[in-house]
């Protein structure tokens, strides 16, 4: 019988974003494909430290104590650009590291974020800024990782998520009524439309599969009221009343939830962040992750208008 995917939440992991690989990529870049491969052979047995996504991934992948071994709840796969040659060290690394990744897709020089369907994923997270741009503007969920590689204490299994709403759980309509009408036009629509939900953004799958999560906590939860619920998740936005009703009756529509809610209203996120401590924020208007990533792992969502390149200038044509 063939491993099925569906039902499973299933995240994609670049090597960029799994593990610190800035002396690789400067050897890479400096040196060249041939030095760059002669490198890896000689460290294969050197354990890559982790990168900024790795307390996450493993959280992450320790919540299939919930399920039986051969059905686990969480699938993460490796999409790298590397060839299966130079890919040993970071399969390596991961057996090093005790991580549950078994499944890689390794492509030399290319990036296979084009499989993320045939692999039923929901997210994928890289270090390269072109990768996940091309991703996103496929429709594909992605995200570009930022900030601090966060201590990670090994015995800890607790996962806190933390979402922007707009351009990610949501789609961008009402950031963009924002930009081109200004707030009181923006608070205006969004109280008078306060009861239709928004249409779903790039994350929204994703957040489905961490609610059938922590479904499955809550179960085991209602079976051992000892059981502890290490699963949190937050949004985060830069809405405030009115406008946070139409934001909560989305979530509702969508039938997600998440635990807490911040409506900050123009407050810098990355003071919130800074105490909410979460192992990933996924944000998709980078000025925002200037101030977060400082502190907290975040993802760049290059989602919706505001992150489209510019369009050139025009060249009038003189008359004849």
């Amino acid at each position: 019988m063939p491993y099925e995917l569906a039902g499973r939440l299933v995240v994609g992991i670049a090597s960029s974003a799994l593990f610190d690989l800035a002396e690789s990529d400067r050897v890479f870049r400096e040196q060249g494909e041939e030095t760059y491969r002669a490198y890896q052979r000689e460290h294969l047995t050197d354990t890559l430290e982790p990168g900024v996504a790795f307390p996450f991934v493993r959280r992450l992948l320790s919540l299939n104590d919930l399920a039986e071994p051969d059905d686990p709840l969480v699938e993460v796969i490796v999409l790298s650009r590397n060839d299966p040659d130079t890919g040993l060290r970071v399969m390596r690394s991961i057996q090093s590291h005790g991580l549950a990744i078994s499944r890689a897709v390794f492509m030399q020089g290319r990036s296979p974020y084009r499989f993320m369907p045939a692999l039923n994923m929901s997210l994928f997270l890289s270090a390269n800024q072109d990768d996940v741009r091309e991703a996103v503007a496929l429709g594909l969920p992605a995200g570009h990782v930022l900030g601090p590689v966060a201590e990670d204490e090994p015995e800890d299994t607790d996962l806190r998520i933390a979402f922007d709403f707009d351009g990610v759980l949501a789609d961008d309509s009402a950031e963009q009524l924002y930009q081109s009408g200004g707030i009181e036009e923006f608070r205006a629509h969004e109280v008078a439309n306060a009861d239709v939900a928004h249409d779903v953004g790039p994350l929204k799958e994703f957040l489905t599969a961490v609610n059938r999560i922590q479904q499955r906590e809550e179960e085991e939860r209602r079976k051992d009221p000892t059981s502890r619920i290490r699963v949190h998740v937050s949004i985060v936005t830069a809405r405030n009343a009115p406008a946070h009703e139409r934001a909560v009756t989305s979530l509702n529509r969508w039938g997600l939830r998440v635990n807490d809610a911040f409506f900050l209203g123009g407050i810098d996120k990355g003071r919130i962040m800074s105490v909410l401590k979460p192992h990933i924020f996924f944000d998709d208007q980078a000025d925002h992750l200037e101030s977060t990533a400082r502190t907290t792992p975040s993802v760049h969502v290059p989602f919706g208008r505001l992150n489209q390149p510019p369009a050139p200038p025009t060249t009038a044509t003189p008359n004849p």
